[in-house]
């Protein structure tokens, strides 16, 4: 037995499925999931000492790369002041300028522990302030594990919700909307029928959870237009591609303002940390202030807020995304042009440091459209990969990261690798 088979077999005995976090479990593509020892760039080692390159970067805050010196120093520095004092610091403040400078529309920032968290109290902010319960989302978006955005669609355009998760209650799903992403005349359809119910409609205007699939600019001015029109909230989930595609975030990218934002991954520089913000007037109803509640523990601890705050100043230099963005194009390209040299069906997406892989011959604008992708190809395509040290994400429904460290000679091993991948699913 290898020592990833051994791990694996003893994590299962301790901690559900041997993860803590479905998508490691390799579930979607099958077999051992590798555990990882150590990382440092644009790599990680597992616990067999192999190498791999990293193009999941924890799921998008490695942004500069996995111990960055400069952010490693940033840690270091705080680290012997103390890990978590429950009390404010002033670093808190300086993030939080840093990232309202970076958004504008952020005009007030909450700091929390995760994007699941950031969603789901600027969901609950949003109801707060509207005085309203139901709530719009899109199929293929995730928002994380909050009971009312575990839902998928009903039978029909203005039927209930239903659950996606073991205990989610269907009252509590009731109150969800859920429609196609891309589709503006399901918006007009839905703010038509119950426009004054809504409190918000929430959106990755980038999405990374349905593997990448960019939000069409008109779908995304309709989405601003009508939740002006009707007094919803529109949030902009950002937890994924916040600072991934862009300085300023998608909002910058489509010059759409939303009214509250939720920001991750990046954010914390590889730390636990997530944020929620936006309109000040809106900010306002949160407690301590407000009749909203919301708290944490470790909200804005000292450790991940340094960590958060030097990456944010790497990202600032100049031709940072230029370059970022032509490696991430790179790799898309030179990999569609593997796969037409192999005759394999295929499609590639990058927006920034973001990328999707799709065995289809197009890229999709829907969760639909990825579905109809090859599965068992990407599959043996990842599997393929991974036997020659080149880590996709282990599902085809999720979006992969390039960072600031993954150099020509990266590229040129992965582009090597995939070559080699294409012609084997070809024979």
């Amino acid at each position: 037995m290898s020592t990833n088979q051994a791990l694996f077999e003893r994590a299962r005995r301790v901690i559900p499925g041997g993860v803590n976090s479905p998508v490691r479990a390799f579930r979607s593509v099958g077999g051992t999931p590798p555990f990882i020892a150590r990382a440092q760039g644009p790599y990680f080692w597992d616990a067999e000492g192999v190498r791999y390159i990293d193009y999941i970067g924890s799921w998008g805050p490695m942004i500069v790369g996995h111990v960055h010196p400069e952010v490693l120093e940033a840690v270091q520095r705080v680290l012997v002041n103390g890990f978590s004092f429950g009390a404010p610091t002033e670093a808190e403040i300086e993030i939080a300028e840093e990232i309202a400078k970076l958004m504008p529309t952020m005009q007030q920032v909450r700091f929390v522990s995760s994007g699941t968290e950031a969603t789901m109290s600027a969901l609950r902010l949003a109801r707060g302030f509207t005085n309203r319960s139901r709530i719009v989302k899109f199929e293929g978006c995730y928002h994380g594990h909050a009971d009312s955005l575990l839902v998928k669609a009903g039978s029909g355009l203005l039927t209930f919700g239903n659950p996606t998760s073991a205990g989610v209650p269907a009252d509590i799903a009731k109150h969800t909307t859920v429609l196609e992403y891309n589709n503006a005349a399901a918006l007009e359809e839905a703010f038509g029928a119950f426009g004054d119910e809504i409190a918000a409609v929430i959106v990755e205007p980038v999405a990374g959870n349905m593997n990448l699939v960019r939000g069409n600019p008109e779908f995304l001015k309709t989405l601003r237009a009508l939740c002006t029109k009707h007094g919803a909230v529109l949030i902009f989930d950002e937890v994924m591609c916040g600072f991934r595609v862009a300085l300023g975030g998608a909002q910058a990218l489509y010059g759409i303002e939303p009214d509250l934002t939720c920001l991750g991954k990046v954010i914390g520089g590889g730390m636990p940390a997530a944020a929620f913000g936006g309109r000040r007037d809106i900010m306002a109803h949160l407690a301590p202030e407000g009749g909203v509640y919301q708290a944490g523990t470790l909200s804005g601890n000292p450790i991940a807020v340094a960590a958060g705050l030097k990456t944010l100043e790497l990202i600032q230099a100049p031709g940072f995304y230029e370059r970022l963005s032509a490696q991430t194009a790179r790799l898309t390209n030179g990999l569609a042009a593997c796969a037409r040299d192999a005759r394999v069906p295929f499609s590639a997406d990058a927006i920034g440091g973001m990328f999707g892989l799709y065995f289809n011959e197009t890229v999709p604008a829907s969760f639909a459209d990825v579905s109809r992708s090859d599965i068992p190809r990407f599959n043996t395509f990842f599997h393929k990969m991974l036997d020659a040290g080149v880590y996709f994400a282990p599902s085809a429904y999720e979006a992969g990261f390039v960072s600031s460290a993954h150099d020509d000679a990266v590229i040129d091993a992965t582009l090597a690798a995939a070559r080699d991948a294409f012609a084997a699913l070809a024979a």
